[in-house]
């Protein structure tokens, strides 16, 4: 194949790292694409495995594949490097041990260039192998491929990371111009997509399955603390901050469980205190909890404090919403759910 020299429609940004097991099955889910016109941009990050020899072979074979290494500096560093050297307005995330559909740059590319609003566009997954998959992570697969629209996004913004991050199309120059990745101490894909909403970013889904998650126990998202829950609290309380609670010194928080509690003390620690506590536990309210008082659902008024959604069981998060609603809260003005 002879070296293109035309600029592609589509740069793939990949950082790996020890994937000499997962990368041949990845790689070879990109050379199955129907949509032909990419470039794959890897960033060897400090590999000690096979992983290299996998790559210069790769790349021999195929012109449109470039190798680039960092030494082992993270992956924050690896994702900057290899965004910089993207030659193309429209990248896609992949990761060396996941596996995308032949139809998925197709799909996002045609969706992308039909909708030049939308700056990032993820799409539907599903996680493998099966036998692996926990109730939990079941529960977070169905609950980010029902956020199709921006605005059903946006609503669940600060509950979890909406975006499998190697499923994603975004527009380049939106990511340049928040910053691109960076390193806070928590999860950098959801930062990114945090500072993105602030910034207007339009987002939406593909309701196709065109991405297949690796479930496996040495996953970064296992294993790395700043996927931990605590860490992604921070980063949320971190962009509360600078936006829906700048300038708030106290808030009312909807949950006085495990969560509800876990929010009560990093809030403190910023001095926003709590000035009152909603539940429906009859063996809590009347009662005080750190100094406030402990509501039932229907007792809640809105007397201008907001409001932190922060129950995290998932089924009851539509009846805490309803509660907030009847109360004469407005989702995304007044109350926000964290959980």
């Amino acid at each position: 194949m002879t070296q293109a020299t035309s600029i592609p429609s589509v740069s793939i940004l990949m950082p790996v790292r020890n994937e000499e097991k997962h990368l041949p099955a990845a790689l070879a889910s990109l050379s199955a694409q129907t949509f032909r016109d990419w470039e794959l941009v890897v960033v060897d990050d400090g590999s000690t495995d096979r992983t290299p020899d996998i790559l210069a072979l790769a790349a021999a074979a195929d012109s449109r594949m470039r190798v680039l290494a960092t030494g082992g500096q993270g992956l924050v560093p690896a994702l900057n490097l290899g965004l910089a050297q993207c030659r193309s307005e429209l990248v896609a995330r992949m990761d060396g041990d996941d596996v995308c559909h032949p139809a998925r740059l197709q799909a996002q590319v045609d969706y992308l260039v039909a909708h030049p609003e939308v700056g990032l566009l993820a799409t539907s997954f599903q996680h493998f192998p099966r036998r692996r998959i926990g109730s939990g992570m079941m529960g977070y697969q169905q609950w980010q491929n029902t956020l199709l629209s921006h605005d059903a996004i946006l609503d669940d913004l600060f509950v979890e990371s909406p975006f499998v991050h190697p499923s994603v199309m975004f527009r380049k120059e939106l990511v340049q111009q928040v910053g691109g990745y960076r390193d806070m101490g928590w999860a950098e894909d959801y930062d990114l997509w945090l500072r993105l909403a602030a910034a207007g970013t339009r987002f939406a889904r593909l309701p196709e399955t065109l991405f297949f998650w690796r479930e496996r126990p040495e996953r970064t998202t296992r294993t790395d603390p700043a996927y931990a829950a605590h860490a992604m609290r921070l980063c949320k309380r971190h962009h509360l901050l600078q936006g829906f609670l700048k300038g708030e010194r106290s808030v009312i928080l909807a949950g006085a469980g495990l969560e509800g509690r876990a929010w009560y003390r990093i809030l403190h620690e910023v001095g926003i205190r709590v000035e009152a506590w909603v539940d429906v536990d009859p063996k809590k309210i009347g009662k005080q909890l750190h100094g406030a008082p402990v509501l039932a659902t229907g007792d809640l008024q809105h007397v201008g404090t907001k409001l932190l959604m922060t129950v995290g069981a998932r089924g009851a998060r539509a009846v805490v919403r309803q509660s907030t609603r009847q109360a004469g809260f407005v989702e995304g003005r007044d109350a926000i759910c964290v959980a």
